[in-house]
């Protein structure tokens, strides 16, 4: 990596850093405060808005000190659509959007870098049959992706650093797999993201427990939107590893909201219904501190970052055997933390189950 972009990233991280007291200020006066409820870990009012100076560097940064690095329709075109998802966060944190306002805003931003920016997926590989165009069905699956990936941070967002965190863990890995195996001829995509990585470091110190201002959902609907577009590019002509990879990486976000719509589902509530068994509320429901659950959830980031690593490198049955490995031990934890429901441990109670079957008859 050149020198220059190195310095360019350290001079976002500091930038960032000198911003976010400035928005903080922004925040109260213009009312983007996150009050106390049922819901909330905050006890008094906290500022919010605070994914406006991890923005503002971002651009910063890719504009102008990375500006020759990058394609002139790869940044004005996601740029427009970093614009409309930076709108509806900045609206949200100050009036409160309904969740149909919020897809509206992600779906617009979406069709934005679609048409603008010609960030999507055109082709997937099947196995034993080769590369199938997509043709029509290209944008529907491009906008279920951006829109699943661009909530799923977004509803995570409950505790200080906690989406912040977790977007540096990801999106870091997410750069050193395009760079390094993925062969993505785009290494603008790498620099990019690492410009991201940057201005959330400069943020992080602030949004760390104990919390000074926080994401909002300016912050966490621009976070997730980025690592959904990051991942598109890997994504055009799609193979079973570039699929995976990203899921991987983003496997907090995905498993917290997969769950969240299956316990829904089971409890007969509504999809968008708001309640209080996220990850992060059951491990601090099981007796963790505030400060422990977030560090819990970033190994479980590291855990999933470093499983995604293996992908490239594992062969064939590896890489089977390394899903379903990972897909058993995902739901063993899930069961034993009732992220689903405290009576709702089917893996568990098979196993407890198969354990008392061979114990009695080891006793006879």
């Amino acid at each position: 990596m050149k020198f220059e972009i190195i310095v360019s990233l350290v001079a976002t991280m500091i930038l960032s850093a000198i911003l976010t007291p400035f928005v903080r200020k922004l925040a109260f006066r213009v009312g983007a405060i996150d009050k106390p409820n049922a819901r909330r870990v905050n006890k008094v009012p906290m500022p919010t808005m605070g994914g406006l100076a991890i923005f503002l560097s971002y651009t910063f940064a890719t504009v102008f000190l990375l500006r020759f690095q990058i394609p002139t329709r790869q940044l004005w075109g996601v740029f427009a659509g970093e614009c409309v998802i930076i709108a509806t966060g900045v609206i949200d944190d100050i009036f409160e959007l309904k969740p149909r306002q919020k897809v509206l805003g992600i779906s617009i931003a979406a069709l934005v870098v679609y048409f603008a920016a010609g960030v999507k997926m055109s082709h997937i590989t099947i196995p034993f049959v080769g590369l199938v165009s997509l043709g029509w069905l290209s944008l529907p699956i491009t906008w279920i992706w951006i829109l699943a990936i661009t909530n799923a941070v977004n509803l995570i967002d409950g505790l200080d650093g906690l989406a912040t965190g977790v977007g540096i863990i990801a999106l870091s890995t997410m750069g050193i797999t395009g760079l390094f195996f993925l062969n993505v001829a785009n290494t603008f995509v790498g620099i990019s993201i690492f410009a991201l990585v940057a201005a959330m470091v400069g943020f992080l110190p602030y949004n760390f427990f104990p919390a000074r201002i926080y994401l909002g959902d300016t912050g966490s609907l621009f976070i997730g939107f980025m690592m959904s577009v990051f991942s598109l590019y890997g994504l055009k002509n799609v193979t079973f590893i570039s699929v995976i990879i990203p899921v991987v990486i983003m496997g907090v976000p995905i498993t917290d909201t997969v769950y969240a719509i299956l316990r829904r589902m089971l409890n007969r509530q509504p999809i968008s219904h708001a309640d209080k068994h996220h990850l992060h509320h059951r491990l601090m429901q099981i007796g963790l501190t505030h400060r422990q659950t977030v560090l819990v959830i970033y190994g479980i980031a590291l855990i999933f970052a470093f499983i995604s690593l293996m992908y490239p490198i594992s062969p064939t049955w590896g890489t089977i055997c390394l899903t379903i490995a990972s897909l058993v031990g995902l739901e063993l934890f899930v069961e034993a933390i009732g992220l689903v429901g405290v009576n709702r441990q089917p893996l568990l109670n098979w196993i407890k189950r198969i354990v008392k079957e061979t114990t009695s008859k080891n006793s006879h």
